[in-house]
């Protein structure tokens, strides 16, 4: 695999890259029942699609309104009625477990004399309790809201503050990791090197801008940076 030439930070999604966020359901799989599996992948769909609908609409809300309300939806169409279920589930996404391959890869990563960052969709207090919570808060220097900008990705303004953030004048400069096909390829079109985790076996989607790189875990990107 072609080494990235002249990155200086590294700059990660949170949710699905860094975070699992099928945890949650998870945890109560046994008491959801049968449909916990569709329960869970429509919640990420629908927190998805909210936060593109709520940028095109010109409607910003932050993401744990997002979350919840597409938690909501979720719950209804798998006819899940159990009001203290998102209760709880609403609790679990504040505390997401780090994948196994995470705190390895930053900690290698910043040996290397590389920058490290978190710029996500997720509000500063999901994501300050998230970074906690997992233990990677001594790992990341910086974490980066869209809540300062007020739309989500992947609006270039999104990626143009983390540069602007990081304070690099060349969006060569940062390499931008997401398990996220859309969020890869976003930011691989706005200029940043982008390496996208292929954790699910995802095919690019239909739309500009290609990753630089390609890999199945995050414990192959020191060797790219």
């Amino acid at each position: 695999m072609t080494k990235l030439e002249g990155i200086k930070a590294c700059v990660f999604d949170a949710y699905g890259t860094l975070f699992d966020v099928h945890g949650p359901v998870s945890k109560l799989a046994a008491e959801i029942g049968p449909r916990a599996d569709e329960l869970s992948r429509l919640w990420r769909q629908k927190q998805l699609e909210y936060s593109w609908l709520r940028s095109l609409m010109g409607v910003h809300a932050d993401f744990w309104k997002v979350t919840g309300d597409a938690l909501d939806y979720a719950l209804a169409a798998c006819a899940i009625d159990d009001p203290g279920l998102k209760d709880e589930l609403m609790v679990f996404y504040l505390k997401l477990e780090a994948y196994p391959d995470a705190a390895e890869a930053l900690t290698a990563v910043r040996a290397k004399g590389k920058r490290t960052a978190i710029l996500s969709n997720g509000s500063p207090s999901m994501l300050d309790s998230a970074v906690r919570a997992a233990g990677l808060e001594k790992l990341i220097e910086m974490v980066l809201s869209v809540e300062d900008v007020g739309i989500y990705k992947p609006s270039r303004r999104v990626y143009r503050h983390a540069q602007h953030k990081l304070g690099l004048a060349d969006a060569l400069s940062v390499c931008f990791v997401s398990a996220n096909p859309w969020d890869a390829q976003g930011a691989a079109q706005f200029g940043f090197q982008s390496v996208r985790i292929d954790r699910a076996g995802l095919p690019d989607d239909r739309i500009p801008g290609k990753p630089a790189a390609m890999i199945k875990s995050l414990s192959e990107l020191p060797a790219l940076v």
